[in-house]
This record gives C-alpha cells, structure tokens and sequence, in this order.
C-alpha cells in the first residue's frame, strides 16, 4: 500500500499513523484502513455499558475525503442497532454531514468514541437516525454479534478484546474521551441553537432582519395580483378563475417561487377568453389618449404664436412704408 499512495501527502502521512496506531483492538474499539483503500476503514465498536446497546458490538464503514484531516470523515454503519440506519451516512458533528464543526485535531480514534457515546442518545429526526424501542435494541445487541462483514472479513464475536474487570483506558483514550465530550457539547450547542431560532420565528421579531423584510416584500408583491383581480372581478360581476394555490407547508415561499406564481398568474389573466374580460379593461389606454390631446394642444399653441409672428413681421413693414412716403 504504500507504493501506491504518495507519502509526501498530508492525508496520507496522518492515515498512515492512525492506522498504526489503531492495528491492535482494544475492548471498545477497532479500526483499520482495507488492504487496497487507505481511505476507506472498517470499524468495530462496543455498545456503551448500562444501556440499551450493551453487549452488542457493532461494524461500519469510515469513508475519508482526499483533504483529511481538514476535511471531516463520512462514516456509516453496517450493523443493525436501532439507532443509526444501515448504509447511511449518520449526521453528527464529526461527519461530512457538518464539516463547519470538524476540527482538524480529531482523529478516526476521536470519531469512534464519539460514536460509543452518542449512541444512547436521541435521534430527534437527524439525518440517519433511528428510535427505535429499547427492547428492540437489545434484540439486535444480541444478534450483531453474529454479523460478519463481507468486505473486510472480520467477525463481531472476534473483532474486539473480551472485556475484563482490570483493563484500564490508555492515555490516547482519555485524550479522545475529552475531545469526544466537546463534540457532545457541539452537537448539543447545535440543537439548542436550532431550537431558539424556531422559537424565535414563531414569535413576532421586534426588529426586522434583511432578509425578513425581503421576504414580506415578496410576499406583499405575490398577494397584489391576487387583490386586483379580486378587485376588478368585484367591479364587473365576472368571476375570475382562481390560480392554485400553493401547497401549504408551513414555511414562506422563496423568491423564486413567488416569481414562478406571480408569471402563472399573469399567463392565465392573459389567457382568458376575451369575452370574460373586464369591461373597463379599454381605460388602460387612458394615459396614451391624454398625451395625444396634450400634443394637439401644444400644436395649435405654435401654430397661434407662429400667426401672430407673421402678423407682427407685415404690421411693421407696413409701418416702415409709411414713415419712407411721409
């Protein structure tokens, strides 16, 4: 493998190392790169302790970017566990579903404590996740440890050491523990923000935003046509036909598809036959009949003051003639 790779990349010189440092299993963990891929990885992962995953032990997929580590990792599990979907890609904070929150520091080591201790918690509809009941999660804690991975070979019942009373943590574990909580922290940063923001939409803001005010401007802009041809159907007793009304999802058009209703409408207002058409629709046509009478007018004022000039021209030579003869 590596005459394959060019070690003087940075992603290639960082894979490397980890996998050298990861080439032995522990009790909770193990991951290494496959034979002819060094950024694609298959690991295995115990359930956390005194909780519905204990006992199983679970296999999945780390699918690194070319940018690693500036670039965070896809990662995908590959064991039924009733939290994360089978050949997903899980949305977490250490995953490329976020890489605003990757932080080059983190490791595959980082990622798989990470993965241990978010697996008790919640999915809340993330990309990825699964809520399944907690009896439904021990049964499949049980039967992954008959999983074996096609790809890779390795057999949950011998991926990870046998847990016993004194195995204690290594220093690199304790470092990926701390990283691993402030990916927790993160992740729960994220949720509450989200939170805030939607209860902060619901509620009537006390200062507007740009884009707020573009959009009740867009909004104002796709009711008007709506409120003239209301109007002008009002006037005529002619019923209009209504335009579809947009499917209601609970959130506000965007601006493109306001402007899409806004052409629909005006295509079908134009459409019509011209028999339901409104009766005053001619006094459209008022302003260009208004410059027409403006321009007679300012014709006859010249034509006035081009008469007087010439009137003016033969009054004065008439009175020259008369002061030569005197």
């Amino acid at each position: 493998m590596e005459n394959k790779y060019n070690l003087k990349s940075p992603a290639v010189k960082r894979l490397m190392k980890e996998a050298a440092e990861l080439r032995d299993p522990t009790e909770h963990y193990h991951a290494q790169p496959l034979e002819d891929n060094l950024f694609e990885w298959h690991f295995s992962v115990r359930g956390p302790p005194d909780s519905d995953f204990d006992g199983g032990v679970y296999h999945g997929r780390i699918v690194l970017p070319p940018e690693y580590p500036m670039k965070p990792p896809s990662i995908i599990l590959l064991t039924p566990n009733g939290r994360f979907e089978v050949g997903k890609k899980i949305c977490l904070s250490i995953s490329g579903h976020h890489p605003e929150t990757w932080q080059p520091s983190w490791s595959i080591r980082t990622a798989l404590i990470a993965i241990i201790g978010f697996m008790p918690t919640k999915g809340e509809g993330a990309i990825g996740s699964l809520d399944y009941t907690p009896e439904e999660r021990r049964a499949l804690a049980k039967k992954s440890q008959d999983f074996c991975c096609e790809t890779c070979g390795c057999s949950m019942r011998s991926a990870l050491l046998a847990l016993t009373a004194n195995s204690n943590p290594s220093a690199e574990d304790h470092k990926a523990k701390e990283l691993a909580q402030q990916i927790n922290f993160k992740e729960e940063s994220s949720i509450s923000r989200q939170a805030s923001e939607s209860g902060g939409a619901e509620s009537e803001p006390s200062t507007p935003n740009q884009e707020d005010t573009s959009t009740s401007a867009g909004q104002k802009a796709a009711d008007s046509p709506q409120a003239e041809q209301a109007e002008a159907s009002t006037v005529t007793g002619v019923e209009e036909p209504q335009a579809p009304a947009a499917p209601s999802t609970g959130r506000p058009l965007s601006p493109r598809q306001r402007r899409a209703q806004q052409h629909s409408q005006q295509g079908q207002r134009e459409g019509r036959d011209p028999a339901s058409r409104p009766a005053f629709a001619p006094a459209a046509r008022q302003p260009q009949d208004e410059s027409h009478a403006g321009s007679a007018v300012l014709i006859v004022l010249l034509t006035l003051a081009l008469a007087a000039l010439i009137f003016r021209r033969i009054y004065l030579a008439q009175e020259y003639k008369f002061d030569y003869e005197l």
